[in-house]
């Protein structure tokens, strides 16, 4: 059985409550700034919403820029992403400024600033029962698998950096991910994945 540090216990949660919280008012500026230019580059809506599992595999919604066209081929098909995706969507990813209305979701609780990032539904049949064990927290904003390699790094080796957050959970630890990761955005390495313009898809672990 996992052993659950003090930290995690009793302060890791208030802790992002009151960061989130904050960070969303000192931010209002730039998230109505972001907003104005999604509206004029890309269109609406501003605010991207997809339903991802959770703590204990529960679903939320999660809330992220729009980064993305809604372009369509003849026949009323989404265009493949890298189309879509366009020089500012880019800029937004690279810089994670995409993922900056998941401060709403860490002050809702449905998420948290470190732990490991909540990914699509449809993939939930195709985790081992180690794998799975990455839904027994909270998923994060950021986490070690993002600063480890994002999505340039297999899938299997994001879920091995996801157990291995997952073993002792401190403050020292999220303190040092939170702040590689913005050292990671800085530079924007590893968005893209080696064969598509943002994450390859999931088909299930060959172990």
């Amino acid at each position: 059985m996992r052993k659950i540090t003090i930290y995690e216990r009793y302060f890791k949660r208030p802790q992002d409550f009151i960061v989130a919280l904050s960070a969303l008012i000192i931010l209002s500026p730039m998230f109505l700034v972001l907003a104005l230019l999604v509206r004029s580059k890309l269109g609406r809506p501003v605010v991207f919403s997809q339903q991802r599992p959770g703590l204990n595999e529960e679903i939320f919604t999660i809330y992220k820029f729009r980064t993305m066209t809604t372009e369509t081929d003849k026949d009323g098909n989404l265009l493949p992403d890298s189309v879509r995706l366009t020089k500012f969507g880019r800029f937004l990813r690279s810089t994670s400024m995409d993922e900056l209305p998941e401060l709403l979701n860490i002050v809702k609780g449905e998420m948290s600033f470190v732990g490991p990032r909540p990914l699509l539904p449809e993939y939930l049949p195709l985790y081992n029962e180690t794998q799975r064990q990455r839904h027994s927290i909270r998923p994060g904003l950021t986490g070690l698998a993002q600063i480890s390699g994002r999505n340039s790094i297999s899938w299997e080796s994001k879920f091995d950096l996801d157990l291995e957050y997952l073993e002792k959970i401190t403050f020292m630890k999220d303190t040092s991910i939170f702040f590689s990761t913005i050292y990671k955005a800085a530079r924007r390495k590893g968005v893209s994945s080696a064969n598509n313009s943002t994450s390859d898809i999931f088909k299930g672990s060959v172990y």
